[in-house]
């Protein structure tokens, strides 16, 4: 963990209600795929976690749905501006499990991620099949950088404006994509939907309102294979065997 400060170079709607922050700081370290941030926001007591989208020496790319008070004003926060950020929190996704063929899974604001996994997926040498899941068309994250990667990338939506109609699940069973390592990231209730329909070793990224962020308060904890685990500490990266679904 590390505490900085960044600068904002941009702070952008990217699709109704979600925007792209993008934060630079000279010497700022990388951050592992899966791994999160915490941000502090001017006049609000606690930190706003956010999934980091992308991650390079120096520049990081946030995704943040605007949720409440917290996310609010930080729209209202413009070029220049600087945010105090405790950086390389929880452990990230494990690139490499996976040995030949990805399966990349996502829905919403959980697509976050996905995008520097697919960056360092790819950079390993294996192929990456996406399946985004939204409730409309003009929802739609990262499916043009996903696929300039290299990734197959499929969409579902709710209202069926884009891609395929109905849910990631749905999805699942049209596209039968073969993989031999899977990631998803998104809604509880979608990853456990999805839990039985997925064969074969992957891991998921929980998603839970977090005080601290650093393991110390425990209200992130849920209930793990191994016993209680703290999401923003043990995780947000579970194996599947960890999982009691």
């Amino acid at each position: 963990m590390e505490k900085r400060i960044y600068t904002i170079s941009a702070n952008e709607p990217a699709v109704p209600g979600v925007y792209r922050l993008v934060l630079t700081a000279d010497g700022a370290p990388q951050q592992r795929s899966g791994q999160f941030v915490q941000v502090a926001i001017p006049g609000k007591y606690l930190r706003r976690p956010l999934s980091v989208s992308l991650s390079e020496p120096g520049r990081l790319t946030l995704l943040y749905k605007v949720a409440g008070e917290g996310t609010a004003t930080l729209t209202t926060l413009r070029e220049g501006s600087e945010l105090e950020l405790l950086t390389g929190l929880g452990h990230g996704f494990h690139v490499e499990a996976c040995r030949k063929k990805a399966l990349l899974i996502g829905g919403g604001i959980g697509v976050a991620p996905l995008h520097q996994l697919c960056r360092d997926l790819r950079a390993a040498g294996r192929e990456v099949v996406a399946l985004l899941g939204f409730n409309t068309a003009r929802d739609v994250l990262l499916h043009q950088e996903l696929s300039a990667l290299g990734a197959d990338v499929h969409i579902a939506t709710l209202d069926g404006q884009a891609g395929i109609k109905g849910l990631v699940t749905d999805a699942l069973g049209q596209v039968a994509p073969s993989f031999d390592y899977f990631y998803v990231c998104g809604p509880m209730p979608m990853m456990r939907a999805l839990h039985p329909l997925l064969s074969g070793p992957g891991e998921y990224s929980l998603e839970e309102r977090m005080g601290c962020g650093t393991g110390v308060c425990f209200g992130c904890t849920v209930q793990t294979t191994e016993g209680p685990q703290r999401i923003c500490h043990e995780g947000p990266v579970f194996l599947k065997d960890q999982l009691p679904w």
